[in-house]
């Protein structure tokens, strides 16, 4: 059995000193606050390794008093992390930033140089709801970086799966544009990667709002199934179910809208009857999941009804369409902290292949059933399922 080691000696360690304003105040030892445990290396219950990568820098990245985007977001998803009970699948990875090699693959140089430019400037608003600090790129990079560091983690043999605890998010970013909170589109980065190098790549996101960077950014590579899965409407008023990719890609965008309200059975339908059978035709390599947690019923600016206990079947299911070693997931949005931390706590806990009760039921009953089933017969009519 390999010796234990703290996270402290994997040099999760560090203090952190966050930039003036932070609105928590973060001086603290990260290993503390990820999780109060020795990991060893290459054990758990189910024989399953979890590859877990956060980052000091993504607190320094500061949207303003009051954003819902917040440093404290990071804490509730180590929270969560931390009492779902997978120290011994657990195995801590120092992310390495992303070069412009990489960002490049999907944002062209000026755009980088922009952002760029404006945070070392002191920051400032990207646009009307994306604002800078002096700290953003060097965590955007960070960020983008964590599963291009996790992939090649996995395929080194080191983990079975990975979770990347990252800011800012990235599933709204365009390849020219920032909105929605987000710089970079970080599943992007990983995807392309992938995708150059011969692999097929199923991007599923659930996050409660429409993934539009992403969706446009392979709006017509076939080398990637975009699924989305998302409240409707909301913003930012994208991902109808008819917008389903163009010339090569035509059929590798899947949009899943469901009406305010839907819960986790009608979820676990869409996935069972539109996302499953598109997957198999697929026949995906790599799976990575944009896990948004505002899908919660009591996310602040959302209107869906899951709650944590839904995230677990589901992630199931997503992880199930690839083998062990190709399962990457990485945090987008979620804005209640306690709904954060639960939700995280599940798909940490399948991610490692851990049976445990959830701290919440799974729910049904919400609206949304008859819309997956109006969608699986506009698929079924397009011969694509």
């Amino acid at each position: 059995m390999p010796e234990p080691r703290s996270v402290v000696a994997l040099g999760w360690g560090a203090t952190i000193g966050c930039a003036s304003g932070c609105p928590i105040g973060c001086t603290e030892r990260v290993a503390s606050t990820v999780i109060a445990a020795t990991v060893v290396p290459g054990t758990s219950v189910a024989g399953v390794t979890v590859l877990f990568t956060t980052h000091a820098s993504y607190l320094e990245h500061l949207a303003g008093p009051r954003h819902p985007e917040r440093p404290e977001r990071l804490r509730a998803v180590i929270n969560g992390v931390q009492r779902a009970g997978v120290a011994d699948a657990m195995i801590p990875l120092e992310p390495e930033p992303a070069t412009r090699a990489d960002l490049e693959r999907v944002h062209p140089a000026a755009y980088l140089d922009r952002i760029e430019t404006i945070c070392a400037d002191g920051g400032g608003r990207l646009d009307p709801d994306t604002y800078a600090s002096p700290g953003s790129w060097i965590a955007a990079t960070n960020a983008a970086g964590a599963g291009l560091t996790a992939v090649r983690a996995m395929r080194e043999g080191r983990g079975s799966a990975a979770f990347c605890a990252v800011r800012p998010p990235g599933h709204h970013a365009t390849s020219t544009e920032s909105m929605g909170f987000c710089f970079v589109n970080n599943v992007a980065v990983v995807a392309a990667s992938l995708a150059a190098e011969g692999e097929r790549v199923l991007v599923f996101d659930y996050d409660a709002h429409h993934g539009n960077g992403t969706h446009d950014i392979f709006y017509a590579d076939p080398r990637v199934l975009f699924v989305s899965i998302h409240q409707w409407p909301l913003y930012p008023g994208t991902g109808r179910h008819d917008e389903m990719g163009e010339g090569a890609g035509h059929g590798f965008t899947m949009n899943i809208p469901v009406p305010p309200g839907a819960t986790g059975d009608v979820y676990l339908a869409a996935f069972d009857t539109l996302v499953a059978p598109r997957a198999a035709a697929f026949q995906p390599t790599w799976v990575i999941v944009s896990a948004g947690f505002d899908a919660h019923r009591d996310d602040p600016i959302t209107e869906l009804g899951l709650s944590s206990g839904d995230y677990a079947p589901l992630t199931r299911r997503v992880l199930s369409l690839v083998p062990s070693g190709r399962r990457l997931v990485m945090l987008e949005g979620g804005y209640d902290l306690d709904a954060l931390a639960h939700s995280s706590g599940a798909v940490m806990r399948e991610l490692a292949g851990l049976d445990a009760a959830p701290v919440e039921k799974a729910t049904s009953g919400g609206p949304g059933l008859e819309a997956i089933d109006v969608m699986r017969q506009f698929w079924h009519a397009q011969g694509l399922l």
